[in-house]
């Protein structure tokens, strides 16, 4: 482990030289393949410097110990610093851990209402809510990419496009099928419905890598926009709706007013369905330690059940019950995206050391 860690520790500081170099700067496609790597190796090598001067700080309390006048603070950072230390381990057997190499791309999440009618609808928009206030918390861009509204409210469906390094990675064990128990606004006697409604999480394309879409199997379609946009978005064929014929996949964009500009984000986001599509396969397949953990990726797949009268969130997959659904549906996901890593890294050890 230690020699693995010095040669990334050796490579980020070579990736800081290389990134104050005048004419990376002037090369965007090389500075932000630098940058992304810069950002999967800094976490690891932060923990493994932050371990050793934990293990320094150790030492130097147990040379305390022999003096009576010193020996209840020593006693008191050697505590500390075995408790950090013990942590920081953890943190770095989980971070050496071979990776998803996907795990670092930006993410395309859509939501999708299913069965509930109006309600559904609503909900999509409250599930569209806490993902949007998620990542907004931590820092990262949010952009929607289509959206159908509801007559009621909420979404038949809408993408959202998560410009950030890492966001796919955070977010992928959210696929699947997701179920909330309340009484909704159009209930008239007060009675809890249950509804459900759809998340696909998918990593996106590198825009440095060109698309590999056979065009000769994609329809192009433009119409007018349909959300808010002003007179613009109003008057001229800017949406694009991009078909894959031979499996039937659509993806839509409207959020620029550039028709260029939507096409090439409509054909990136059908990319990201077709790769998805035959990851889902691949998983089908092989990967029996994953489908545990997340099922297969469909999205009839129930995941999660929100359930409002008793403010509880329930993860099915592991089992997990939270009594904060508030603080979850206003955003506050970071425990249960732990709790789901936490379990997918044990999966994962388990399977590589039956």
């Amino acid at each position: 482990m230690t020699s693995e860690l010095e040669r990334q520790a050796a490579r980020l500081a070579e990736l800081d030289y290389l990134l104050a170099q005048s004419d990376v700067a002037a090369d965007p496609q090389q500075a932000t393949a630098l940058t992304r790597e810069r950002s999967q190796l800094a976490p690891t090598v932060e923990a493994w410097q932050r371990h050793q001067q934990r293990a320094a700080d150790l030492e130097a309390a147990r040379a305390l110990l022999a003096d009576p006048e010193m020996a209840p603070l020593a006693r008191e950072e050697i505590s500390a610093a075995q408790e950090e230390m013990a942590a920081l381990e953890a943190e770095l057997e989980h971070l050496l851990r071979p990776q998803d190499p996907d795990d670092a791309r930006y993410a395309l999440l859509e939501v999708r209402a299913g069965t509930g009618g109006d309600e559904s609808a609503l909900f999509a928009g409250d599930l569209l809510r806490m993902y949007t206030r998620y990542a907004s918390a931590r820092g990262w861009p949010v952009q929607l990419l289509s959206e159908a509204p509801a007559p009621l409210g909420g979404y038949k469906e809408a993408v959202l496009r998560i410009a950030a390094d890492g966001a796919y990675g955070a977010l992928r064990f959210e696929s699947g099928g997701h179920r909330v128990q309340r009484v909704p606004v159009t209930e008239a006697q007060g009675r809890i419905h249950t509804s459900a409604a759809t998340v696909a999480v998918m990593p996106e394309p590198d825009e440095a890598q060109p698309i590999t879409l056979n065009m000769a199997d994609v329809r192009i379609d433009t119409f007018r926009a349909s959300g808010a946009g002003g007179q613009h978005i109003q008057k001229t064929d800017s949406a694009v709706r991009a078909t894959h014929l031979p499996t039937g996949l659509v993806a839509e964009c409207q959020d620029s007013r550039s028709q260029h500009s939507n096409k090439a984000q409509a054909l990136r986001v059908l990319q990201a369905r077709l790769q998805e599509r035959e990851r889902s396969a691949r998983a089908a397949e092989e990967a029996a330690t994953r489908r545990a953990l997340i099922g297969s990726g469909d999205r009839s797949d129930r995941i999660r059940t929100y359930n409002f009268p008793q403010g509880r969130v329930t993860d099915h997959r592991i089992s997990l019950t939270l009594h904060a659904l508030p603080a979850i549906m206003d955003g506050g996901l970071q425990p249960l995206l732990d709790a789901l890593r936490q379990a997918w890294d044990a999966a994962q050890s388990a399977a590589q050391n039956p």
